[in-house]
């Protein structure tokens, strides 16, 4: 077929284009254009870019338009592998979206591959963070638009807060190609979007004035440790360990973990460390542990990342004046104030109301006090965060990019503020959100590309129902990978790692350092800087710097030291001599909990057959070995005996470590797929309201709606208000009279009083419920007929889209909350799952009837002022934006018209002083 498409002219290669189109007009299918579609893709490709798609890239492009995963290695060059299905998929001309990670690669790619797609007649768009909203509508109308996770994310939660059809930006959500598709669809699903805005009146002092008993707190804790390490020490300098040493140690290990003193202990003797792990896990088992946590002031728990405050962390902070620290049991208290007889009605409901406050400033004490305590103990400058223009931004751990705009939830970025002095930012409310699991199941058609996605291969057919293929080489890999160095401490690692990286240097052969923290870059570029060893250094500080640092990575005598290497989108070439050199050398100074991490650390190097190597140093005080290594590792390091400096190289280290990765990553699925069952109840709510929101705007009668709306709140009215089992005479129906006349505005004439006896005797509940039905709407039809049909469906629809926000905003906050303690329910043998199911089905029933309740009430009595201009749109509020690189500052609008003064005649022609005319809202 290829010498076919090679003899077309340029412009019988670009008709293809519409007799495609007309192909899939006459019901062919995309499959049975594929083969002719790529073919002219190709051909495009090698007159536009000069690059012709390799075998693999052709069988790579088959897959993503199957709606699979395709495994390609770093290199592979799966940038050229897109443009196959996406032109395919565009022809269809709904739309197709190739997904990046980041702006760069979104314009990058969007400008590089646009050449193949604007040759061959097609329209290609870019989604970039901080563009407007008209260009952002032109660029989905594009036959192809390419952009970031998080701006197709938040574009789908921006549209449905929109008012008015013309306004909204997106379109069909049909196919998608995800790139580095682990990374965004795995590592980034722990996370939600969200969208949220300031809280009417928030209060963040609460941190500041609990920040000075934390660290009295942490100092007396530090003092208690101190104390117990240097029992320990005297005991193990005798030889004379016994249970009581053991405790001692499970006892340090649960009040400071990352002690360095308390590390370096374990890592010179293994043995203890099996000891210590198992007998923490029998004291847990007896339920004996809150005993030896007495002594402490707080828990910390590193596997749970959690902390706990022990009862004599609470009674130092209850010394310090701030309140007892103690939560009284509400429903105990309120009923032994009511039963107090020497009490008034007046006065107990005022002992209730204080007894009520106490506990929310109470409760507002100890959360404050929890998170700062988690602050200071498991949270770490340069690690999980850094400080920029006196804001605390967080470090994704799998890319090592800062996430400018994202914010820790449950006060805890807070609390991070409040330790490290900088502005602790207003609390936010949130106003929409949704997972990327969720979002991105919405696609008809959903495929992925990444270097490293097989480990994760279950996941995402559970999650997603996606297979993952692995797409062979061009070039058969060539790279060697050694074994593992493992040492016993971070200090002789870390000699060993400079060792190396000198002795690379000298010899000419570029090395690329992995570190999995800003904090551990900065160090070893230190070590570095202070022999004179040239390098680079690409971290969360420096990621403006990337494009340039990368490129120059595989050139003789270059250093480069990166924090992750997780969806960079630039290959590194080698430059001329470093073949004979054995390539590019991958140096990890540390392994990462997840497996694909380190895969895509090692896949830079040995890219299209060449020549390079690797290698992993490891310590027994790494996160991981520490954290979730296993007894085997201790037993071997035992047996095989550690010499100072000297590493250990064995196959079942390496195994054992590889299992330890596959702990972690089982416990962060089970993490993800937790979040996704309970978004997955929220997911049914959302779709309900965002398709009557959409309904509305798409122009459904309001009339239609209405009556809906009247006739489930009428039966409803009945239903509570009527008892079928009695006799008519019997009704309340002044209640029910009472409660119509609250909603719709009048009187119905429904009661013995307004119809014959006779007929009212003979009522039924259907009965009545239908003549409440007629009057109320009969009363609507009246409102039609005095201000317009249009005039008032027009109102009507604004007024019924700022109620749905408005409760759906309520209803999130309410689920929130619920959220929060479903976990208690385990303790009464109950699935907190289904409890949250149960209880959302319940408070979502609730949000539809609020939603029916005021919107009939305002629609019922609203009044339409005849010259006035058509009402104004809800004022825009300053939104923020929290998951990726969003910087989360609201744009600045600039004025375009002249302003008019407030007491300037108003120019809608009125007569009217501005601001008691248009102005009255402005």
């Amino acid at each position: 077929m290829e010498p076919a498409f090679q003899a077309l002219s340029d412009e019988a290669l670009q008709a293809k284009t519409a007799e495609f189109k007309e192909r899939l007009s006459a019901k062919e299918t995309l499959d049975d254009i594929l083969p002719e579609a790529f073919a002219a893709v190709r051909e495009a490709s090698v007159r536009v870019l000069g690059m012709r798609h390799f075998d693999v890239q052709l069988l790579g492009g088959m897959v993503l338009h199957q709606g699979k995963i395709a495994e390609m290695k770093t290199g592979e060059g799966k940038t050229l592998a897109a443009t196959l299905p996406l032109y395919l998929n565009a022809l269809e001309e709904r739309g197709a979206h190739l997904v990046t990670v980041n702006d760069y690669l979104a314009h990058r790619d969007s400008e590089w591959m646009g050449g193949i797609y604007n040759f061959l007649g097609l329209s290609v768009g870019v989604i970039m963070h901080g563009i407007d909203e008209a260009e952002r509508k032109q660029a989905y109308a594009c036959d192809i638009t390419y952009g970031t996770n998080n701006e197709f994310g938040f574009d789908y939660l921006r549209d449905n807060m929109k008012f008015g059809l013309e306004d909204l930006v997106q379109r069909d959500y049909r196919f998608a190609i995800v790139d580095e598709v682990d990374s965004i669809l795995i590592d980034e699903a722990r996370t939600p979007l969200i969208i949220s805005g300031p809280v009417e009146q928030s209060e963040n002092k609460i941190y500041d004035e609990v920040k000075p008993q934390v660290i009295n707190l942490k100092k007396k804790q530090g003092a208690i440790v101190r104390g117990l390490l240097k029992e320990v020490r005297d005991k193990l300098e005798n030889g004379d360990v016994d249970d009581e040493t053991i405790e001692k140690l499970v006892q340090i290990k649960r009040g400071d973990p990352k002690n360095p003193v308390y590390m370096d202990i374990l890592a010179q003797n293994q043995a203890l460390k099996k000891q210590v792990d198992r007998t923490e896990s029998m004291l847990r088992s007896q339920k004996v542990l809150p005993d030896l946590d007495e002594d402490l002031y707080c828990t910390i728990d590193e596997m749970s990342n959690s902390v706990e405050l022990s009862e004599k962390g609470i009674k130092l902070m209850a010394a310090s004046g701030m309140g007892n620290f103690t939560l009284p049991d509400l429903d105990e208290e309120s009923r032994v104030i009511q039963d107090d007889e020497t009490l008034d009605d007046e006065e107990k409901a005022e002992r209730v109301r204080v007894m009520e406050d106490d506990f929310m400033k109470t409760s507002e004490m100890l959360h404050a006090t929890q998170q700062l305590v988690k602050a200071y103990w498991m949270f770490e400058k340069d690690v999980q965060y850094v400080i920029k223009d006196d804001q605390i931004v967080i470090v994704d751990e799998f890319t090592g990019r800062m996430m400018a705009g994202r914010r820790w939830g449950d006060g805890l970025h807070q609390a991070v503020e409040a330790k490290e002095g900088v502005t602790v930012a207003e609390e936010n409310q949130t106003l929409a959100t949704i997972t990327f699991q969720n979002f991105f199941r919405m696609y008809d058609k959903l495929a992925g590309m990444t270097g490293t996605a097989d480990t994760e291969a279950g996941e995402f057919y559970n999650i997603y129902k996606l297979q993952v293929m692995v797409v062979p080489t061009n070039q058969p890999m060539v790279r060697k990978d050694f074994p593992d160095m493992i040492y016993k401490t971070e200090r002789e690692k870390y000699k060993a790692v400079f060792d190396e990286i000198r002795g690379l240097y000298e010899k000419g052969q570029p090395v690329l350092v992995g570190t999995i923290s800003v904090e551990k870059s900065e160090m070893l570029s230190k070590m570095l800087k202070r022999q004179g060893v040239p390098h680079s250094v690409l971290n969360a500080k420096h990621h403006e710097k990337e494009a340039e640092i990368i490129t120059r990575a595989g050139q003789k005598d270059t250093v480069t030291i990166s924090t992750n290497m997780a969806g960079r989108g630039t290959d590194i070439v080698l430059g001329d001599g470093v073949r004979e050199l054995d390539g590019l050398h991958i140096l990890g100074t540390e392994r990462h909990e997840s497996r694909r991490i380190d895969n895509q650390l090692r896949g830079r190097s040995g890219r299209q057959g060449d020549m390079g190597t690797s290698r992993f140093y490891l310590s027994l005080e790494d996160d991981l070995l520490r954290i979730f290594g296993s007894d085997r590792i201790a037993s071997v390091m035992e047996r095989l005996g550690m010499e100072e400096g000297e590493p250990i190289e064995h196959g079942l280290i390496s195994r054992a470590i590889e299992n330890a990765q596959k702990k972690v990553e089982a416990h962060n699925f089970d993490i993800r797929k937790h979040l996704l069952e309970y978004d997955d109840v929220m997911n049914k709510h959302r779709e309900i309201v965002y398709s009557l929101r959409r309904s509305i705007l798409e122009g459904r009668e309001l009339e239609q709606i209405i009556e809906e709306m009247v006739v489930d709140k009428a039966e409803a009215l009945v239903g509570k208000w009527i008892d079928p089992k009695q006799y008519p005479d019997e009704w309340d129906m002044d209640d029910l009279k009472g409660n119509v006349a609250r909603i719709f505005g009048f009187v119905p004439k429904i009661g013995p009083d307004d119809m014959k006896q006779d007929e009212f005797d003979d009522l039924k509940p259907e009965t009545l419920t239908e003549l409440l039905q007629e009057q109320v709407l009969a009363a609507y039809k009246e409102k039609e007929a005095l201000f317009g049909k249009e005039d008032l469906q027009s109102v009507g629809r604004f007024v019924i889209l700022q109620i749905i926000d408005h409760q759906w905003v309520r209803h999130l906050q309410d689920m929130e909350h619920m959220k929060e303690g479903i976990g208690l329910r385990a303790y009464g043998q109950k699935d907190p799952l289904r409890e949250y199911q149960q209880e959302g089905f319940t408070l979502f029933e609730e949000l539809m009837d609020r939603i029916r309740e005021e919107t009939i009430s305002t629609l019922f009595r609203i009044q339409l002022l005849r010259r006035e201009p058509e009402i104004s749109r809800k004022k825009k509020q300053r939104m923020q934006l929290s998951h990726g690189d969003d910087g989360g500052k609201a744009p600045t609008v600039r004025r375009k018209e002249k302003k008019i003064g407030r007491n300037a005649p108003c120019p809608c022609g009125s007569g009217k002083k501005y601001k008691k005319c248009c102005g009255a809202n402005a």
